[in-house]
């Protein structure tokens, strides 16, 4: 079966406690995108919302980070309540030292790909990985469509995990929706990042129990 993991950007902001309450007992985690306004177009939210909403859930906190120098601020996320920590590969000069500051860090360490970006720049790392994070849209908005050509790249990083990897998460984040998830998953995804799909919903819970019914 899939994970889902609702993304907060799509959540009110007004009351994130009471939507969080909403999925808690039905999301397998809760994917928060951390915006700097620098490697992406927009501004969401850091350390302190974070801390605040950590007091209030026991999901697994899938903290993605969508910022130049994310390495810096590693050590903040994780004591503020990271679980997972993911990392642009196009924001890290030192991947390999990033990754395994995450994991001593003792947080699931995760790499995430825009859409221009080759699998093949984690071919040497993927077995180091805990999740791989494919971007189906181009980072910094959420509400937009899922970019076709991502089923291929989720296919291929399916064959390398396959090979050294196994057990590794493949994760998608853009346009997950009860039309795409079914051809996400077949493609090789494990978990999907969904925000207007879930959020967006009169009845979230009820929205994260039909996406994962319509994976066959």
């Amino acid at each position: 079966m899939v994970l889902i993991s609702p993304s907060l950007l799509s959540a009110d902001f007004a009351n994130l406690e009471e939507d969080i309450n909403k999925i808690e007992d039905y999301a397998d985690a809760l994917h928060l995108d951390i915006m700097d306004g620098s490697f992406v177009p927009n501004i969401s939210f850091g350390i302190p919302v974070i801390k605040a909403i950590r007091k209030v859930s026991k999901l697994p906190f899938d903290v993605h980070l969508m910022i130049n120098n994310p390495s810096t601020y590693l050590e903040a996320f994780a004591n503020a309540g990271a679980d997972w920590l993911t990392v642009h590969a196009e924001s890290c000069n030192h991947l390999h030292r990033t990754v395994h500051k995450i994991k001593e860090l003792n947080c699931k360490a995760g790499i995430s790909l825009n859409p221009h970006t080759s699998e093949e720049v984690i071919k040497y790392l993927i077995k180091d990985l805990d999740l791989v994070l494919v971007m189906s849209v181009n980072p910094g908005f959420g509400g937009q469509s899922f970019i076709n050509e991502s089923l291929e790249k989720i296919k291929r990083i399916k064959e390398m995990a396959d090979e050294v990897n196994p057990d590794l998460i493949i994760a998608v984040d853009g346009g997950v929706n009860s039309k795409t998830i079914n051809e996400v998953v077949k493609a090789g995804a494990s978990l999907c990042v969904a925000g207007s799909a879930v959020f967006g919903k009169v009845n979230p819970a009820e929205a994260i129990k039909e996406l994962k019914t319509l994976v066959k």
